[in-house]
């Protein structure tokens, strides 16, 4: 029979956590320290804000991770349903098909995308970052969220189709509410690849007024040194809003990520 654990056995519990946690966090605490040295914390600050375009940078990456966010919410769920909760030929092979692009990097691609993106003159479009961009991210989506799927009953899904529902409808009305944990997995897990993409739009975006966020580092770079505080300065503002939707979406990602993780 389970027993709730008790106080002190919850606060050793907690205490031995945050000790384990402690080394991952190394990392952070000295990002945020070296941005404190040099001309100090405020002009540090300062100067990644008025010496940067730093906000035309952020609305640009914002309109990047909404597209790459939405294509992948998209294609994944309907792909994932369709994997994990209905039969067709050749559904494994598909599937499968699918997931070598979990081993492709995206580097490798390089060379055919700058082709169709010269061929299409998409240059200075953020179509020509959103799609390759979800490309990359939605195999690992689909793979987690076709695990998540597949635990729905099926008997849920036949309930709905014997009031009436289609295969849309049943996706719709009970399958996206039963799935807000994976959900949230997808919107942080697309967010943080499109927020931290430097290469494609660096490649594709050559006006600098559609420049990315992650661009704003090299402000502060010369060929012959680099102011480093204000690099730091300027990393740390880039991770702030990875870490603000993670601790918003917290609760939902972790038990998301733990259940389509198992088949």
């Amino acid at each position: 029979m389970f027993t709730r654990p008790t106080m002190p056995t919850r606060v050793v519990a907690q205490i031995v956590a945050s000790l384990l946690a402690l080394p991952f966090l190394l990392p952070l605490i000295a990002i945020v320290a070296k941005s404190f040295d040099g001309e100090g914390f405020i002009k540090n600050y300062q100067a990644v804000i008025t010496q940067t375009p730093l906000l035309q940078s952020t609305l640009n990456s914002a309109i990047i991770s909404a597209g790459v966010i939405g294509l992948v919410y998209v294609c994944t769920m309907l792909a994932a349903y369709a994997f994990g909760k209905m039969n067709f030929t050749g559904k494994t092979l598909v599937f499968n098909s699918i997931l070598v692009g979990l081993v492709l990097p995206t580097i490798a691609l390089v060379v055919p995308l700058f082709l169709i993106v010269q061929q299409l003159g998409l240059f200075n479009n953020y179509f020509a970052v959103i799609v390759p961009l979800a490309a990359t991210v939605i195999p690992f989506t689909l793979l987690l969220t076709r695990n998540y799927l597949a635990a729905i009953p099926d008997e849920v899904l036949e309930a709905a189709r014997l009031d009436g529902c289609s295969s849309f409808g049943t996706l719709v009305r009970i399958v996206l509410p039963l799935a807000k944990p994976i959900t949230a997995v997808i919107i942080v897990w697309a967010f943080l690849q499109a927020w931290n993409e430097f290469f494609l739009p660096l490649l594709f975006l050559q006006d600098q007024s559609m420049q990315t966020v992650t661009t704003i580092p090299l402000y502060f770079t010369s060929t012959y040194g680099s102011d480093q505080p204000k690099i730091f300065a300027a990393l740390v503002l880039i991770c702030l809003p990875i870490v603000i939707a993670y601790l918003c979406l917290q609760k939902f990602f972790e038990k998301g990520l733990s259940a389509g993780a198992v088949k």
